[in-house]
């Protein structure tokens, strides 16, 4: 049968050992970065998921759990659960406590998780960790301080000295649009096109310093269309989306990770607006390695 733990993992497409361990790893991060990498193992993982257990996990993992399961006591995640004999009153409250279930509501089967801003997914996900060993990075916004002013010099360089291809598209600083765009958040004239200049030079200065070896990896690219979204695609398999809010600035914006997956989702969509964008933006150097 297994416990209610169990389904809701089925529900959130997270019942293996590895997915699961990467989600408590996620909420470790915001319960306390110390228990980052104290998921279970996987004898105990299963034991969890069949409730083979002769009492509530240790005290950290219970923490980690009610951060991964607001509104569900540990308690009750441990308990066996019974699809046939559960209550409308319990229905009602898996439609607001847990996560979409495919019997309740519909849902895009890649979205994984939604923030309310961008720095709470950044408290979640640091660039360090987010970028830490990645073979491609492709990133469009306004200024992409995400890469250029949360990532050091250093990191960058080392990215791309180990191999990382980067694919950075920034609006152009001397376009229309980031006129508009300062207007609409309320900005000093010039604002946001001196911090997205000021970027462009930081990314030139470390491409300039590249080996030659890895001169291509980094290209940037400007456009001049009106910005919609902040798009960060890792691996072309994990993207991180933002919308550009009216009479708001990019870090008060929601934030959506969305992993690609075999079922319907938006992954592709997202990717397709960046492919979209880089096709018809304007290279800032020449590339040398060409």
């Amino acid at each position: 049968m297994g416990t209610v733990l169990k389904a809701l993992l089925q529900q959130r497409h997270i019942q293996t050992l590895s997915a699961f361990n990467r989600e408590y790893d996620r909420h470790a991060v915001k319960v306390d970065a110390g228990l980052v990498g104290c998921g279970p193992k996987k004898a105990q993982f299963y034991r969890w998921l069949s409730g083979e257990i002769s009492g509530l996990p240790y005290p950290h993992h219970c923490r980690v759990l009610q951060s991964m399961f607001p509104g569900r006591s540990v308690d009750e995640l441990f308990r066996s659960h019974d699809s046939a004999t559960e209550s409308s009153s319990t229905t009602r409250q898996r439609i607001t406590d847990a996560p979409f279930s495919h019997t309740l509501l519909p849902r895009t089967a890649d979205v994984e998780a939604v923030f309310p801003s961008r720095n709470a997914f950044a408290c979640a996900m640091p660039p360090q960790q987010l970028f830490r060993g990645a073979a491609t990075i492709d990133i469009v916004g306004i200024s992409l301080n995400m890469l250029c002013q949360q990532y050091s010099d250093r990191e960058i360089h080392q990215l791309l000295e180990t191999g990382t291809k980067m694919r950075c598209l920034f609006l152009d600083p001397d376009g229309e649009e980031i006129t508009r765009r300062e207007s609409e958040e309320e900005q000093t004239p010039g604002a946001l096109s001196g911090l997205t200049a000021l970027n462009i030079a930081v990314l030139h200065r470390i491409h300039a310093r590249s080996s030659e070896a890895n001169a291509g990896s980094l290209r940037v690219r400007t456009y001049d269309r009106t910005a919609r979204f902040n798009i960060v695609i890792v691996d072309s398999s994990l993207c991180v989306v933002q919308p550009y809010l009216p009479m708001a600035r990019g870090l008060e914006s929601p934030t959506f990770a969305v992993r690609k997956s075999e079922g319907a989702g938006i992954f592709d969509t997202f990717a397709g607006v960046f492919d979209d964008l880089w096709e018809h933006g304007k290279d800032v150097w020449h590339d040398r390695s060409r």
